[in-house]
């Protein structure tokens, strides 16, 4: 038969859910392979993962063939999940349109055979005899079969690092025409088999294959050192066979095929083909080194209780649009199969044909004996490839894997809370290496999803982003000797004194006056009385000039008139301590507002306050971040459905003082009643003092990002409690700064997941993130010109 055509020779009889009933009367439990993301496994989850195969394959009844199949395909990046509305994201989705990566499926099939006993002959054309439908009954054996490979799955997808998923009937039916037209699209074909070449449509298919223990050299293991990010000082490490799986940038298909034997008949098989060895070895050294591997299996299996005799076959089917290709195709796969001291076998003919037509989920018990190598489950397990690409999610911000630089979502809000318990964020880096352009990149991206943004900032480095939203956006920047307009006794009207404003208030009197001592809930309760007194006394005006006046006039009777014992409420010790904030006091002037200006931040989602000058004095920078804390409460708070993060740039200035650090941990406390997250910005963890408050704020924080720092990563893995691969991913972090495709990487934790990843970013978003130099210079003198952001950066760029 050199002609194939797939609407003539239908393979599958029927399809039930996920079961085929396949017309040579074999059964097919078809399921994806859901794995985890390529880099982010260490040597122990190789291990581990390995060990969930084994227990979980090994005891499924004998005759069980497992089929594992990954399918990497060529593709270029569609950009359709992306957003196209705004001026970045329109660059964003045309930069990475069209960028070429490989597409990775994994799917694992079981299969009950009609033939059990599994025994072959050399070829098996398989579209020969189906003629005529053949369906199989749900009889007690296909219904037991079905029973202990549920059991199977069941056990796999409890270990939480694999998934399978049953796969649907339209997807198997997909799978069926894709593999059987080539994976040709926009057209049916047939497949063309003759002696020289395989070609269904315009792809042209050849194979290598280990179809023999001849194939193998000393050993095989679950994970081996990954030289490309393998350094003198840390050990990174990739799956044994993942140099055949995605980094293998070709079309290509891996089928490992297991076929699960009565673990005694092959046993004695084996002793018989040693026998035979030992009479013939004094003929030849290649006898003698068949005798020493299959001894050397033998007595694996007679010292392990546990082993489960298989035979396996692995191959490699891979294919290009150009005949002339194959060659250089399979000479990239044999440099990968010489690495791992593997001996490939490459098959021509009829024989090449057999193993591209029988590497269909159908028709994968038609292997021979003489296609198979004989060994133990544990060792065929070591050919399995564990992991994928980078996994999108449905929403989040825009990183760029590390394998293709194409965008990956991800979500580190986590609305509902699977990964993490607290969506605050920290971002690590020294200076130079771009904590600011990182995060302009995560807050940008938050604020055009429609998070409300308010950065307190100490070094002028989010301006310019936020100029490219008009009307959107306001920038409060203190001058020495001004106020901020922010005034936190104003209200409209006695409904705005609610119990959690009386609460707000009574919290930023005691963090003025009484910073440095602990509230008593009696001190807590005068305060408040006090508080509702006085707006119930004072009508109009309110402010905290006017709350002192109204105690130095009542100060003699206030106490008894409110049943308020002295011991409750010190005025004298209040009045003195709070004339610093009043009249002609020293930081008076950062009180003098007596009309409310933060209803010019209400309708604002981008708030910026710029303390570039404050940065230095305790006292006015403490009492800036109550009265900004203040004006949060009042406004960006007030709608609790409303996400909103408040981020603390420059923050190693800002905990220079005592006080500072303890008001930004209120802060993480009040974040939790609200729909957002706080994120702090740091050069290196150790400016994060070592204490009960900092503690709490970084176990309050479950996004870690963290830059490279050539100082090394130890003390962030120790506070942080990062795990080895943690480590090891960090010190793997390389940037690329020249060429076309500039990119930085970073070390991204969410709750207990990390990986690298990599920002690439198109010329305008650059442009756009841009905080220093020349180049922000010119920027800005465009602005300047144009009056538009998004002209000063069109200008800028058409230059580059």
């Amino acid at each position: 038969m050199k002609r194939i055509n797939l609407s003539t020779y239908r393979p599958i009889a029927d399809v039930q859910d996920n079961i085929i009933f396949a017309n040579n009367g074999n059964v097919v439990l078809c399921y994806e392979v859901i794995m985890p993301e390529i880099y982010s496994l260490s040597e122990k989850d190789f291990e581990d993962i390995h060990g969930t195969w084994f227990q979980a394959l090994k005891s499924l009844p004998v005759g069980t063939v497992v089929h594992k199949q990954d399918i990497y395909i060529k593709k270029k990046y569609s950009s359709d999940k992306l957003s196209n509305q705004t001026f970045l994201e329109k660059a964003t989705h045309d930069h990475f349109k069209g960028r070429e990566y490989m597409q990775h499926r994994c799917f694992l099939f079981f299969i009950l055979t009609k033939n059990k006993a599994l025994n072959n002959p050399k070829y098996v054309n398989p579209f020969r005899n189906i003629s005529k439908a053949v369906v199989r009954e749900l009889d007690d054996s296909v219904n037991s079969f079905i029973g202990a490979v549920s059991d199977s799955v069941s056990f796999i997808n409890n270990s939480r690092k694999i998934e399978l998923v049953p796969l649907k009937a339209e997807e198997i039916e997909n799978l069926t025409n894709g593999y059987f037209n080539g994976f040709n699209e926009g057209f049916d074909t047939d497949i063309l088999l003759d002696k020289k070449n395989v070609n269904i449509g315009e792809n042209y298919f050849d194979a290598l294959a280990i179809n023999s223990e001849l194939c193998f050299g000393e050993s095989v293991q679950s994970s081996k050192t990954n030289e490309k990010f393998t350094s003198d000082d840390f050990v990174f490490h990739q799956g044994f066979i993942d140099g055949l799986g995605l980094t293998l940038t070709e079309n290509h298909i891996v089928n490992q095929i297991l076929y699960l034997d009565d673990k005694h008949k092959w046993r004695k098989l084996l002793d018989k083909k040693v026998e035979e060895l030992k009479k013939s070895s004094n003929f030849g050294s290649q006898n003698k080194v068949v005798l020493g591997k299959i001894q050397h299996i033998l007595d694996q299996i007679n010292a392990d209780d546990n082993a489960r005799i298989i035979r396996g076959h692995l191959n490699i089917i891979y294919w290009d649009r150009e005949a002339k290709n194959l060659d250089r195709i399979a000479s990239k796969i044999k440099t990968e199969f010489k690495e791992l001291d593997i001996l490939p076998y490459y098959p021509r003919g009829e024989e090449r044909k057999n193993y591209i037509l029988n590497s269909y989920c159908c028709f994968s018990s038609n292997f021979s004996n003489e296609d198979l190598y004989v060994t133990d489950l544990k060792h065929a397990l070591c050919l399995f490839i564990n992991n994928t690409n980078y996994k999108s999610d449905a929403t989040g911000i825009i990183f760029n894997d590390r394998e293709h630089n194409i965008p990956v979502l991800k979500d580190v809000w986590d609305e509902k809370k699977k990964r993490i318990k607290a969506r605050n964020f920290a971002i690590f880096a020294p200076t130079g290496e771009g904590k600011s352009f990182l995060a302009n990149n995560i807050l940008r991206q938050y604020f055009e999803n429609g998070v409300r943004l308010v950065i307190i900032d100490l070094g002028g480095s989010y301006t310019k982003f936020a100029k490219l939203y008009p009307g959107k956006y306001t920038v409060l920047r203190y001058e020495s000797g001004k106020n901020l307009g922010i005034n936190p006794f104003y209200i409209d009207n006695q409904d705005d004194l609610t119990p959690d404003r009386m609460e707000d208030l009574s919290v930023f009197l005691f963090e003025l006056f009484a910073s440095d001592l602990k509230v008593t809930k009696a001190q807590s309760v005068s305060i408040k009385k006090i508080l509702r007194h006085y707006y119930e006394s004072t009508p109009e005006n309110h402010s905290l000039d006017g709350f002192y006046h109204f105690i130095e006039s009542n100060q003699k009777d206030l106490l008894s008139k409110l049943k308020i014992h002295p011991d409750y409420f010190n005025i004298t010790n209040f009045l003195h301590i709070m004339s610093e904030y009043v009249r002609d006091g020293l930081y008076s002037f950062l009180f003098e507002v007596s009309e409310d200006q933060t209803y010019k931040i209400e309708d604002k989602r981008l708030i910026v306050f710029e303390l570039d000058e404050v940065k230095d004095n305790k006292e006015i920078l403490s009492v800036m971040l109550k009265l900004i804390k203040s004006a949060i409460q009042r406004t960006i708070w007030k709608n609790r459905s409303e996400k909103g993060i408040i981020l603390f740039d420059e923050f190693a200035k800002q905990l220079k003082f005592e006080n500072v650090l303890e008001s930004v941990e209120f802060y993480y406390q009040a974040i939790r009643k609200q729909n957002g997250a706080i994120g702090i910005i740091l050069q290196s963890i150790n400016q994060l003092p070592n204490n009960s408050t900092s503690a709490s704020i970084l176990e309050n924080t479950q996004v870690i990002y963290s830059l490279h720092n050539e100082k090394g990563y130890e003390e962030l893995v120790r506070r942080l409690n990062l795990s080895k691969h943690d480590l090891n991913q960090l010190k793997s972090i390389k940037n690329n700064l020249t060429g076309p495709r500039k990119y930085t990487e970073m070390f991204i934790k969410i709750g207990k997941q990390s990986n690298i990843f990599r920002l690439e970013v198109p010329k305008e978003v650059y442009a756009a993130y841009l905080t220093d130099g020349t180049e922000n210079d010119a920027i800005m003198k465009l602005y300047d010109q144009h009056k538009s952001m998004e002209q000063a950066i069109i200008e800028f760029t058409s230059k580059i």
